[in-house]
């Protein structure tokens, strides 16, 4: 079986590395000559939207999937019309526009923080007196890891905000004055088939992921699974899926979700029975879904920017080190460690000696 990717970054590249044990090959699209997957398959080099490579890589790929959402969604149409994609062209459609994915999480009774769009900074400063201080200004397309978002305390920062986006079109949000960002990792196959792993409780710092953590047993367990089912079935989806939540006094808000494998579900390499880049595959084959339990206690550490001294990780007792053979580059996640303990204590332990480590080196 071969399976075609867009995309050759880091998620693609623990696909590949997921796919090997099974028998699998790959096909990586991707613009980038240097793209940290392109040694683990044949690399496809040139822009998304070429038509004589993505008729290259619908005739040659059994399945095709892809490691990021801001691929057009008219490629994925088009790939779709010709070979099996997973997940489908409207999921992703649907996670590329903020405003779209807020209005579909409403009509599956998901609840979000208040929100309107606007395409106008006249338009904004009529919405804010609903919205309420401080709110948050987003591109609704092309944002992720922060990008093009601007936080709103008073009408002083409107016009430098809505001039930072360069008119495109916006969504404001209010801010929601979490207790803490979760995330919930599901998976679904074509037979209809779903599993869920434990909640990820989720660091940022700069709009970027820092540290996600396994909560097995978490209270809110079983209310995200119900978000993230409705979601699956309203989308009729294929793959991993990573529903982004802000807990709030008890409840879950979605911010947002991610049609793909996800940073705060890469502590399931080694803290899960199967992790989700092998489940991934197998939801998108169709094959049986892997089991989602927790082995022992276990985190994920993001560098970011820079990297440590490799020695200096792998020296720590249960740290699980995984390089994703990308030049440093502000801003740029250029590896994670998973730490994987059998007690909570020992798991504290080890992520505060990661977390020191990526500091040293963090550019951001």
């Amino acid at each position: 079986m071969i399976v075609g990717i867009l995309g050759a970054g880091q998620l693609a590249r623990m696909i590949a590395l997921a796919g090997y044990p099974l028998g699998l090959k790959f096909i990586f699209l991707d613009p980038s000559k240097d793209a940290c997957a392109n040694s683990l398959g044949e690399h496809l080099h040139g822009d998304y939207n070429e038509p004589k490579l993505l008729e290259q890589l619908a005739k040659r790929a059994d399945v095709v999937t892809y490691e990021f959402e801001n691929v057009p969604a008219d490629v994925a149409e088009f790939l779709a019309a010709h070979t099996q994609v997973h997940p489908s062209p409207k999921a992703l459609a649907v996670a590329q526009d903020r405003l779209v994915e807020k209005t579909f999480f409403n009509s599956i009774d998901i609840p979000t923080p208040l929100y309107a769009p606007v395409d106008s900074l006249e338009e904004l400063e009529f919405v804010m007196p609903t919205i309420g201080w401080p709110a948050i200004l987003k591109s609704r397309r092309q944002g992720y890891d922060g990008k093009g978002q601007s936080v709103l305390k008073s009408t002083d920062d409107l016009k430098t905000a809505w001039e930072l986006l360069e008119g495109v079109p916006a969504i404001v949000e209010a801010f929601v004055p979490f207790n803490r960002e979760v995330s919930m990792i599901a998976v679904r196959n074509a037979a209809g088939a779903v599993v869920f792993y434990p909640l990820s409780e989720n660091l940022h710092r700069g709009g970027i992921l820092r540290t996600a953590t396994c909560c097995e047993g978490d209270p809110m367990q079983q209310q995200a699974e119900s978000y993230a089912l409705r979601l699956l079935e309203a989308l009729d989806y294929v793959g991993v899926l990573a529903l982004e939540l802000f807990e709030v006094d008890g409840q879950l808000m979605a911010n947002e979700f991610a049609p793909r494998v996800h940073n705060s579900g890469h502590w399931t390499i080694e803290g899960s029975e199967t992790s989700q880049f092998e489940n991934h595959l197998r939801a998108i084959l169709n094959l049986p879904l892997g089991s989602t339990a927790a082995v022992g206690q276990s985190a994920m550490v993001n560098f970011i920017g820079g990297l440590p001294d490799s020695k200096d990780i792998v020296s720590i007792p249960q740290a699980h080190l995984h390089l994703y053979d990308k030049a440093p580059r502000k801003g740029r996640k250029v590896a994670h460690a998973t730490a994987r303990t059998e007690t909570s204590q020992q798991l504290i332990n080890t992520v505060n000696q990661l977390v020191a480590l990526a500091n040293q080196t963090d550019n951001s």
